[in-house]
């Protein structure tokens, strides 16, 4: 959808985020046959059937967040406040949008998919904390030794790009919960050079972390659904 601002064709899925596409498919494809088959359990299984077509949905969302972020971020070719044109300064404006739009979305995901796969494996991770993250959720399987085949590869995953999602974390904390995030390194720079802000922060340094992150999220997306289908096979 976001592609025709810059005059591109839809995306299409490919390598490994089509293969990642096609478990969650697969996943609520399985569980509305099991509804249809198991009218006892047809209410739960119809949930996570729904629960697993959002995730796609905000997968989809996210993809292309991170994508105009990106491209709007390639049109502005100078790093001094002063230096920028008229048409990079709303690119700037633009690039700020879709990049926030794309750090808040990396963790809303991640929570969804943590409530799934509680609620799925019967994991009871609200024993924890009533309102848990992901990352709590996964916390709970790994220090548990449930799931081992799921819990194994998702903290591999979590820590491969731990660097990057802790800094994609500061700056949804702050964008939440203190100020506007592209305005911390205003502050810094405001503080330092009596109140004049020289540059914009490193775009190139956060779009790398836009990669990791999505990177990050979409393979443990691939992983959490195809064990789930492979899970529901085992309990049919």
């Amino acid at each position: 959808m976001l592609r025709v601002l810059f005059g591109e064709s839809p995306r299409e899925w490919t390598g490994s985020s089509l293969e990642t596409v096609r478990s969650i498919e697969a996943f609520a494809r399985r569980c509305a046959a099991l509804a249809e088959r198991q009218p006892e359990q047809a209410k739960e299984y119809r949930t996570f059937a729904i629960w697993a077509e959002g995730l796609l949905r905000s997968m989809d969302e996210l993809e292309q967040s991170c994508y105009a972020a990106k491209k709007y971020a390639q049109q502005i070719g100078h790093f001094r406040i002063d230096d920028l044109t008229a048409e990079e300064r709303t690119s700037y404006e633009r690039h700020v949008y879709f990049d926030k739009n794309a750090y808040i979305r990396f963790f809303a995901l991640l929570d969804k998919l943590g409530t799934l796969l509680n609620q799925l494996l019967g994991l009871r991770t609200e024993r924890i904390k009533a309102h848990y993250s992901y990352f709590t959720m996964l916390r709970n399987i790994r220090q548990n030794g449930l799931h081992s085949e799921l819990a194994k590869p998702l903290n591999e995953i979590k820590e491969r790009h731990q660097s990057a999602m802790s800094r994609l974390r500061s700056r949804r904390n702050i964008e939440i919960h203190q100020m506007n995030a592209e305005l911390k390194d205003d502050l810094s720079q405001s503080l330092a050079n009596n109140g004049a802000r020289r540059t914009l922060e490193n775009l190139g340094t956060n779009m790398e972390d836009l990669d990791q992150g999505w990177a990050m999220v979409q393979g443990s997306l691939h992983i959490a659904f195809r064990y789930g289908c492979a899970y529901l096979r085992r309990i049919e």
